[in-house]
């Protein structure tokens, strides 16, 4: 038999048994497949994840998020304060032109923001219902869907804005076309700055929005409504290195590491991270801190968990298709009838007629 002949029959005469594993290893690299998409698209659908990557393109920077206690208290002293000791460590380790003000873009972004719940009335109905106060670029990390009307600016932040959803819109106003109409909380004049379309899905309702949430200033929060007291910051930053702007956080925001829960939103559904959220998938649910997470972040961690699992079974599907393609490629080869010499022979004489047929074409 030739060295062509002796090759060519290395990868022919299956058996029904070669044939069945090799249905089984050709489904389970497409279910491999299936999953690793879908699980990408629903993690890059989490616009609130995804605040570093809109608004850094090079990938530079990260977005981190710190929850805090009900016990904690933190103001806008202490955010500005953290903000300068930021800026300046970046200042340190970054070069001149990164961090000009020629280039259009801030250094540092961050927002904070509140729980609570307020009374809106209107000239034809009355809303009492969740709400969330805003400060710094708050929808620069969370742009909800609008419906009408616009965000309120974190440039210029007025006082007096709230945005409705389109339930609490329809119940106050009877439409959801009504940017600039005036409600009264706590007795003082607000006006509508936009309406939005409420995030829609099963991990959405769980996590609290299956009913109308206004979003307000956090000063307004704090002085007409029940809460304003800051539980959530939120920064986006240069990341020189990795983990930068996350240790920043934790030791330089003014809060105790046992009061406060810090995420970096931007790696968090990295295989790196999740492989500790495999590791702690029982216990990670026990929450010990007295933290009282956001709505967004709620469907964060399911995601995460989802994301978990999916990377489990990815893993699992990878690794049978690849025990059977290394168990087979390892029996033909104790079984072989072939040389090491056959092969060279084989390369050499598959080389000589591509050069023919190449002359021939010519």
């Amino acid at each position: 038999m030739s060295s062509n002949s002796r090759l060519k029959a290395f990868f022919y005469g299956l058996s029904m048994k070669q044939v069945v594993y090799s249905l089984i290893t050709f489904l389970f690299l497409v279910f491999f497949l299936v999953l690793t998409i879908w699980s990408e698209g629903a993690v890059n659908g989490l616009l609130d994840q995804q605040a570093a990557r809109r608004w850094d393109k090079e990938g530079k920077s990260a977005q981190v998020s710190c929850f805090l206690s009900e016990s904690v208290e933190i103001d806008d002293f202490m955010i500005m304060s953290f903000e300068r000791q930021l800026e300046q460590q970046l200042k340190e380790v970054l070069s001149a032109e990164e961090y000009s003000e020629e280039n259009g873009k801030r250094l540092v972004v961050d927002a904070y923001s509140s729980q609570g719940r307020v009374s809106v009335l209107s000239d034809k109905g009355s809303l009492e219902t969740d709400a969330v106060g805003v400060g710094g670029d708050f929808f620069l990390f969370h742009p909800l869907t609008l419906v009408s009307g616009s965000y309120i600016s974190g440039d210029n932040l007025m006082k007096d804005y709230i945005m409705l959803d389109e339930e609490g819109a329809w119940q106050l106003f009877g439409s959801s076309d009504i940017a600039g109409q005036s409600v009264m909380i706590g007795g003082v004049p607000h006006y509508v700055s936009g309406v939005y379309k409420r995030p829609e899905g099963r991990f959405a309702e769980n996590a609290g929005y299956d009913k109308s949430i206004v979003y307000l200033s956090n000063e307004s929060l704090a002085a007409y409504g029940e809460g304003g007291k800051i539980s959530t910051y939120e920064v986006m930053a240069p990341n020189p290195v990795k983990g930068f702007v996350y240790t920043a956080v934790k030791e330089k925001l003014g809060v105790k590491e046992t009061d406060m829960v810090v995420v970096e939103n931007s790696s968090r559904y990295s295989i790196e991270s999740l492989i500790p959220v495999i590791l702690d998938f029982g216990a990670r649910s026990m929450q010990n801190s007295a933290v009282k997470f956001p709505y967004w972040e709620n469907i964060g961690r399911a995601y995460e968990d989802v994301r978990a699992l999916a990377l489990l079974f990815q893993f699992i599907f990878l690794l049978i298709p690849c025990v059977i393609i290394m168990a087979f490629l390892f029996i033909k080869w104790k079984n072989r009838s072939f040389t090491i010499k056959d092969v060279g022979n084989y390369l050499i004489d598959a080389k000589d007629r591509i050069r023919q047929n190449a002359k021939g074409r010519k």
